[in-house]
């Protein structure tokens, strides 16, 4: 009988710390749907992180719901993939202080979201926000992960978990896989519509910079109306357009064109007829998730169901190498 090849591991994770963006859904969950029938998955919510700065405890309950209804109602198949909520699987904590004792200061002070958010929450900044890559770093290793769809502004996060787990092979033996980056050629990066040379983000002081996944389709025509673009009346891709760029960038993700077709589709056309175009793709594209996710929210029996069964397969693979781990750094073995 013939040998049924092993799926390569892919893992990954999304904080409930705020609305989900457009960015997060075409630069991220898209791209995750298409990879469930080749890679065997784990979609994490990140409830972990998340708390590295102050939540609202309700809301970041919320939003922990909200986030898993937004992966499955992205067409994310809870019996192909992995779903679960981090803090569920306590081998994440455990973990990531073992990785601790193995990771450098210097590395860590080197993160450039560390500084960046350093520098907006000043002295008040927790340990936690300091350290937590150590635990990213646990997320990825423990499930002996094989790639990580990484955004181009989270490489350096990957490359820390590349390091800490060569030097951890290199002082106790082969214990983890190396990690490789899995990055989408298109719509990897979507851009803020108000600033298109920075990343369309949640925590953007400017709501006309993002759309949410869950933006009322007026909210949406009106945010695309007002997106920055130049007096050069041209649709062309260049780094010298790059509000124009950012809008084609979408259109492409969502109705599958490429960027020539778009260009050559808009030829002396200006923004207006593009910009009412990109809005409409964006709600027909966002309308049938939204009403899904509603549908989600309301059935929370069903949304446990998902989540405690993947805690059960996750805390399964985990453990297993927490325990290699464990033993290796000289802890004695509780027997289970």
């Amino acid at each position: 009988m013939e040998q049924t090849e092993q799926k390569k591991v892919i893992f990954s994770g999304i904080q409930p710390s705020g609305e989900l963006t457009l960015g997060n859904y075409l630069g991220a969950l898209k791209n995750w749907v298409k990879l469930q029938d080749q890679y065997d998955c784990y979609y994490c919510i990140v409830d972990m992180h998340a708390i590295t700065v102050k939540q609202e405890p309700k809301d970041l309950r919320r939003r922990t719901l909200e986030v898993l209804s937004i992966y499955i109602a992205a067409g994310i198949d809870p019996e192909k993939n992995t779903l679960f909520i981090q803090s569920h699987v306590p081998a994440h904590a455990e973990a990531a202080w073992l990785l601790n004792c193995n990771t450098y200061m210097g590395e860590l002070s080197r993160m450039t979201q560390f500084k960046d958010k350093s520098q907006r929450y000043g002295n008040n900044i927790s340990a936690g926000l300091f350290n937590y890559p150590v635990l990213m770093v646990a997320d990825i290793l423990l499930y002996q992960a094989d790639l990580v769809p990484v955004g181009v502004d989270q490489k350096q996060h990957l490359e820390l978990t590349r390091d800490v787990a060569e030097r951890f092979n290199n002082t106790y033996s082969e214990t983890f896989k190396i990690p490789e980056p899995y990055i989408p050629e298109a719509g990897a990066k979507i851009m803020d519509l108000q600033e298109p040379t920075k990343k369309m983000s949640k925590s953007s002081d400017n709501p006309n910079s993002y759309i949410l996944i869950m933006d009322p389709p007026e909210v949406i025509r009106k945010k695309v109306s007002r997106a920055v673009t130049d007096s050069l009346g041209v649709v062309k891709y260049n780094d010298e357009q790059p509000g124009v760029k950012n809008l084609m960038t979408i259109l492409s993700v969502i109705k599958g064109k490429t960027i020539q077709e778009i260009e050559k589709e808009y030829e002396g056309q200006g923004y207006a007829q593009f910009k009412k175009d990109v809005a409409e793709a964006i709600v027909g594209e966002l309308e049938p998730i939204q009403k899904k996710v509603k549908d989600l929210v309301a059935n929370k029996e069903y949304l446990e169901s998902i989540y405690k069964k993947g805690a059960e397969k996750a805390s399964y693979v985990a453990n297993k190498t927490l325990r290699k781990m464990q033993k290796k750094i000289g802890f004695i073995p509780v027997s289970r």
